[in-house]
């Protein structure tokens, strides 16, 4: 299993997933459609965050720092290199949802809100207060609601 076996745990159980690699798949996509309305600085940011290594050797919980890190980096080396040059991407609530339900996979029965929000609440165990209000500022507004109640 991953390292980052705690935090898709979380996902998995809040997010009524079989599995961890449901839950990975899942983050990815959920984690992208946030990167799409952030500017970079605040993306890397929350990157940076996500990573937290000094450069010593990691611990086991630095180890599962950096892989949550990795979800939310981008793998597609060409979207990640337009996503650095483009500006924020603009849209709503449903849009976001309707990018989850479309591009995730989900299992039958699970909601793109359910999985949202145990994403959300994951992740914003990871992040200071600082980071979790500078997030909740590029969301549209039913979507920040999801984020402020996760």
């Amino acid at each position: 299993m991953p390292d980052n076996t705690v935090f898709l745990e979380k996902v998995k159980k809040q997010g009524q997933l079989e599995d961890i690699y449901d839950a990975r798949d899942v983050t990815e996509v959920v984690f992208r459609t946030m990167r799409d309305l952030m500017n970079t600085d605040a993306s890397d940011r929350v990157e940076s965050e996500l990573r937290q290594n000094d450069g010593s050797v990691p611990t086991p919980a630095e180890e599962q720092q950096k892989e949550i890190a990795d979800l939310w980096k981008d793998t597609n080396p060409i979207v990640s290199f337009l996503s650095r040059i483009r500006p924020p991407l603009e849209f709503d609530a449903d849009t976001f949802l309707f990018r989850i339900r479309q591009e995730a996979s989900l299992p039958k029965g699970v909601s793109p809100e359910t999985v949202v929000k145990a994403i959300f609440s994951a992740t914003k165990d990871e992040l200071s207060e600082e980071r979790v209000k500078e997030v909740a500022e590029f969301l549209p507004p039913k979507i920040k609601q999801m984020w402020q109640q996760a």
